[in-house]
């Protein structure tokens, strides 16, 4: 496989991951969780157990996606840098391990809310919804912390592209920004939760740096390897 065609292989799946990615938070987990209120959170999902179902398989799609695209880049970038492509692939795939295994707060919600935990006979339905809540708010507290080791990967994505001559280095300046949105994100939700909502417009620059990274790969690959390098 050529370059280009590889680099094209890897923004099919990093595409991929978007839309999924996309759908498993806006339209599944957005839509069942209500903060403060374990009621209709638990009503939520109990009306729609398939959505949540179909949410838990886009999840695992995409960690599956996440680990390939971790090393489709490293091949691709190792020779702007063989040993700070590596460290960004090894971020990469702890973030995804840390995604999976957080999955399992989500499908503990799932189970409790959505009835399937009945014979715990032992806690009343109040407080199953009640816990149902808390997995989920641990699900969101699970994936900003994978998302720390994402942001970083991001930011070592920046050099990288920076230097490679297959890339533009306005892409890795987008992903150095998209790092950091990732970063003040998760690190105000540990630090400062409560000021969430006012961070939230941060995540356009992950957006924006993904989108355009993603948008590359897909339509021009790779740039001709004759062009220089943006650095050493």
């Amino acid at each position: 496989m050529s370059t280009r065609s590889l680099a094209r292989l890897t923004g099919a799946l990093y595409a991929l991951i978007i839309v999924l990615g996309l759908f498993a938070e806006l339209v599944v987990r957005s839509t069942i969780r209500v903060p403060a209120n374990p009621s209709i959170t638990a009503l939520a999902i109990q009306e729609d157990l398939l959505l949540v179902q179909v949410g838990l398989v886009a999840d695992i799609v995409v960690f599956l996606a996440d680990a390939v695209v971790a090393v489709l880049l490293y091949m691709l970038l190792r020779p702007a840098g063989k040993a700070l492509a590596l460290t960004a692939a090894a971020l990469r795939l702890v973030g995804t391990a840390i995604y999976g295994a957080n999955l399992l707060h989500m499908l503990a919600a799932w189970l409790l809310a959505g009835g399937q935990m009945a014979w715990m006979t032992a806690l009343s339905q109040a407080q199953m919804n009640e816990l149902a809540l808390f997995f989920l708010e641990l699900h969101a507290y699970g994936y900003d912390l994978g998302l720390v080791f994402f942001g970083l990967h991001c930011m070592l994505l920046g050099p990288l592209l920076w230097r490679s001559p297959a890339f533009p280095g306005v892409l890795g300046v987008l992903m150095v920004l998209a790092g950091a949105g990732y970063w003040i994100g998760s690190f105000t939700r540990f630090l400062a939760p409560q000021a969430m909502a006012a961070v939230e417009p941060v995540y356009l620059f992950p957006l924006l740096g993904e989108l355009a990274f993603t948008g590359w790969l897909l339509v021009k690959g790779t740039r001709d390897s004759e062009q220089p390098s943006h650095g050493p």
